[in-house]
């Protein structure tokens, strides 16, 4: 009985091991490879959120925004789009106008920190393509953002 105990614990202990493993691993996936689409997305935040029926970017917003523009900045060659999204309350055109409004908070504030503007682009989905599906404060505001999508 004992023996079986100890079993079980060594076993239990290396399935906890393997876990965390791929936490651990040198990423070998080619689309998180530095510079590409996935790297941006894992290691950099691709996003900043936005109060109800705002598009003035707050402090937190600005150091995400700081940090893709370290990130845009180190690999010049990429070109990048920010997308305006905003939760499904209000009319269909004041959201598309909204979500304008937001995309180019974003840009404006990645060109301030020096992010050639040529390099970037903006698109407004309105209430037309929410991040999360839901009518709940939560869901809310995961959908008042603006996105970073490297091309």
């Amino acid at each position: 009985m004992r023996s079986k105990i100890l079993s079980a614990l060594v076993l239990g202990a290396f399935a906890v091991g393997c876990e965390c493993a791929p936490d651990q691993c040198v990423n070998v996936d080619e689309s998180c490879a530095p510079g590409t689409p996935g790297d941006f997305k894992r290691n950099i935040k691709d996003r900043v959120y936005f109060a109800f029926n705002k598009s003035h970017i707050t402090e937190e917003s600005k150091r995400t925004l700081e940090a893709q523009s370290g990130w845009l900045k180190t690999y010049p060659a990429t070109k990048a789009v920010v997308a305006g999204h905003c939760d499904n309350r209000g009319t269909r055109q004041y959201n598309q106008a909204l979500g304008d409004r937001r995309a180019h908070a974003a840009k404006k504030t990645l060109v301030h920190l020096g992010v050639d503007h040529k390099r970037l682009s903006t698109i407004s989905y309105g209430k037309d393509n929410p991040q999360v599906a839901g009518d709940t404060e939560e869901a809310y505001a995961q959908n008042r953002v603006a996105v970073t999508t490297i091309e």
